[in-house]
């Protein structure tokens, strides 16, 4: 399959993905604000750095793009042109991932994985959110 954008159009398209204040961390975001959470944003003292940092509890949270974090939903799929480029930079970004959540860990925070498609339903994600930042 050819991609019907010109490489030129495509880097342009591409460059412009963010990767802060997100539509889907911006969700997350607002709705904690109103119940009364407080947080930090994209620590940089921390590996990965998280989307929300809640230093009191030492619990951080990150939401995740399905394409560019390799979910395995319907919007995480692969492209079907350019196999050699996209899977070892999706893989990498999983490992990359994977890692940061182990140091994380090794250094005494809890994390939690919001995913893009998941904020399709936000009253369910917002829910399990909370409960991740009651517990212990």
């Amino acid at each position: 399959m050819v991609d019907h954008v010109s490489p030129d159009r495509r880097s342009r398209i591409m460059a412009r993905v963010g990767q802060r204040d997100t539509k889907p961390e911006m969700i997350l975001r607002r709705a904690l604000f109103s119940l009364g959470y407080r947080y930090r944003l994209h620590s940089r003292r921390l590996p990965g750095r998280p989307d929300l940092v809640f230093p009191a509890r030492k619990k951080v949270i990150f939401v995740h793009g399905c394409f560019w974090h390799g979910h395995g939903c319907r919007w995480g799929k692969l492209p079907k042109t350019r196999l050699d480029y996209w899977e070892p930079k999706i893989r990498a970004n999983i490992e990359r991932d994977r890692r940061a959540l182990s140091t994380l860990a090794e250094q005494g925070w809890t994390s939690y994985v919001v995913w893009q498609c998941e904020l399709r339903q936000p009253e369910l994600v917002i829910e399990r959110v909370e409960e991740f930042l009651r517990g212990p």
